[in-house]
């Protein structure tokens, strides 16, 4: 781990690097490049391009037929669940329904001053794609956190594209969420290769409207590339939590929300900020405590050692602000006085406030999403919403007497920005 001190000669260098912005270009150039040729040839190739990279990447070889999961298969993934896992998924899937149903936007009317009856309705998206990583751990969670959103704000089509392995087999707790948030099909595709098959669309592929979801850097790159041919949620990149904690902390508890984070491994980032140093003392002797007696011990690790860092701050203000500057994918806060300092937070995608909120409970179950900015995008963009699952139309009515007020100021635009026509196509309304 890194560990500066304030005083520390490194320190204000080190901090002054914290403040993030997703830029472009931020992938590099190799994945830039890499992700670019990926997209083109599956926009020129279809299902050969798709089948080629995902037998290069994953080992799997795909047919048109054998790309999509089967009934069968989702048959056998139900029967061979545990019912521990089922009712998990249920709760899960409950608390993100209730959520999702209390921030989705509902239609509204008003007469503005002129009497125009103004107003916007909202619609859910017809086909929407949502992206489920593979890799070291079968993301069962990510599944509910993605599509169930798209459930709950009434989309008819959900195309799930999660890679499967070298079997052709998916995880069946991870196939189980799927079904059970809302997924109508399912394609064993991963990597920059699914996210265009999803966009572009193939022979065999009908492309979505927005893609939605998390996953590593190659993924990131192509959801961005190919703005503008479809919508995307935001840029969920690998995951990362920033801790800010005083004096009233429990070192045990943080040790175990750094560890957990840092299971996440690859590129995951574990941030401990505290103007505390007797706790930065006992967090350090509780990650060499706990570490060993963890399962993923070998993975933790290597994001302890390249992506990992802790911070001793002059105050908590200094914490906070680089809190600010960082703007972590997940923040806990951990102080005496929450709800003063929850109000200089500003662009943290999700906040975890006391002791004894673990990061975990909101990643599985509370309720909103784990699917949040990162790498510093959180600046400009929000996390996953069930709201993005829906079209906004502004609508517009009106009858003579609102004609009536709004021609002056009509004809006024028209005859400074020279278009008469404009004007016209008001007066003509109007009865004389």
């Amino acid at each position: 781990m890194k560990v500066l001190s304030h005083k520390d000669s490194a320190y204000a260098r080190f901090v002054k690097k914290l403040d993030r912005r997703a830029v472009p270009g931020a992938a590099g150039k190799q994945v830039e490049e890499i992700v670019a040729g990926i997209i083109a040839d599956v926009q020129k190739r279809g299902n050969a391009a798709v089948f080629e990279y995902t037998q290069r990447f994953d080992g799997l070889k795909l047919t048109a037929k054998s790309m999509f999961v089967s009934e069968a298969e989702i048959e056998e993934a139900y029967a061979s669940v545990d019912e521990d896992v089922k009712k998990a998924v249920a709760m899960s899937k409950r608390n993100i329904h209730a959520f999702a149903k209390r921030s989705m936007r509902k239609d509204w009317k008003a007469k503005n001053k002129e009497g125009v009856e103004v107003g916007e309705r909202f619609t859910p998206y017809d086909r929407v794609g949502v992206y489920v990583p593979g890799g070291k751990a079968p993301l069962v969670s990510s599944a509910l956190m993605t599509a169930a959103f798209g459930q709950a704000a009434g989309v008819p089509e959900i195309l799930a594209a999660t890679p499967a392995g070298a079997d052709g087999k998916i995880n069946p707790a991870l196939l189980y969420a799927l079904v059970e948030s809302g997924a109508t099909e399912i394609i064993k595709v991963g990597g920059a290769q699914g996210i265009a098959a999803m966009a572009l669309g193939t022979k065999s592929v009908r492309p979505v409207e927005k893609i939605f979801g998390p996953g590593n850097t190659f993924v990131v790159e192509a959801k961005r590339q190919l703005v503008g041919a479809v919508s995307i949620d935001l840029l969920p990149g690998p995951s990362e939590v920033l801790i800010v904690a005083d004096k009233s902390a429990n070192a045990r508890f943080i040790a175990a929300d750094m560890l957990a984070q840092a299971e996440h491994a690859g590129d995951s980032v574990v941030g401990f900020a505290t103007n505390s140093k007797a706790l930065l003392t006992r967090v350090q002797k509780e990650i060499e405590k706990q570490a060993p007696k963890l399962s993923r011990e070998k993975y933790i690790r290597e994001v302890l050692k390249k992506g990992t860092f802790c911070l001793l701050t002059k105050t908590l203000e200094e914490a906070v602000e680089i809190c600010n500057a960082f703007a972590p994918e997940h923040l806990s806060l951990v102080v005496e006085d929450e709800e003063k300092w929850l109000d200089e937070i500003r662009t943290a995608g999700a906040i975890y406030l006391g002791p004894l909120a673990a990061v975990a409970v909101g990643d599985f179950v509370a309720g909103p999403s784990h699917t949040l900015p990162t790498g510093g995008s959180g600046k400009s963009f929000s996390g996953l919403r069930a709201d993005q699952f829906q079209r906004r139309a502004s609508i517009v009515r009106m009858d003579q007497a609102a004609l009536k007020k709004s021609l002056a100021a009509v004809e006024t635009f028209a005859r400074v920005e020279g278009l008469d026509a404009h004007g016209k196509s008001v007066s003509i309304r109007v009865k004389k």
